[in-house]
């Protein structure tokens, strides 16, 4: 079973948050501020916050800029995960992937079957790596991104969380980059 093994430090993760919204700004961004309150709170730090259109070109370069951000250790995305045409995080995010955290997607359903029952089924959320970077696309919500923070990432993205944890791979999750 999990657990927080207190004789490991804490290690503080560098996030950025992008809401992705062709309506909302910055005062209205009520998911954007529910992620940075839990990043702080958890004694993370947000290293940049922004609010994109659903605009499939622009959210990958800025996933992409911000990959290559050596200050941004994970991205947060909120919004653009639904079915509807406007919906396009979920492309943007796989067009960005080296790899994909396929079981994100499974225990995300999961939790919001418990919360939502069978509406979970309208939501894309997903996660994936690329060059050394977490990426997390999630609804648009408060009461999503809550769940993904409060029941997943808060404990992946705490160091002491044993058995395993996303801090810990850190180190080796661009190994393929530096191979010769």
């Amino acid at each position: 079973m999990s657990r927080i093994d207190e004789s490991r430090p804490f290690a503080p993760v560098r996030f950025a948050v992008l809401t992705v919204s062709d309506t909302r700004d910055l005062s209205q961004d009520r998911s954007g501020d529910t992620l940075v309150a839990r990043i702080d709170g958890a004694g993370h730090s947000v290293a940049a916050r922004a609010i994109i259109r659903d605009e499939r070109p622009e959210i990958a370069a800025r996933l992409r800029a911000w990959c290559d951000d050596p200050a941004i250790d994970a991205i947060l995305t909120t919004g653009g995960t639904g079915l509807t045409g406007r919906d396009v995080t979920v492309e943007a995010h796989r067009d960005v992937y080296e790899k994909e955290i396929e079981a994100f997607s499974t225990v995300f359903t999961i939790i919001s079957m418990q919360k939502i029952g069978t509406s979970a089924i309208q939501s894309r959320a997903c996660a994936g790596v690329a060059k050394g970077t977490y990426l997390f696309a999630l609804p648009g919500s408060p009461g999503a991104c809550r769940d993904a923070w409060d029941e997943i990432l808060v404990h992946q993205f705490d160091y002491r969380h044993l058995p395993c944890n996303f801090v810990e791979i850190f180190p080796r999750l661009d190994e393929h980059l530096r191979r010769k």
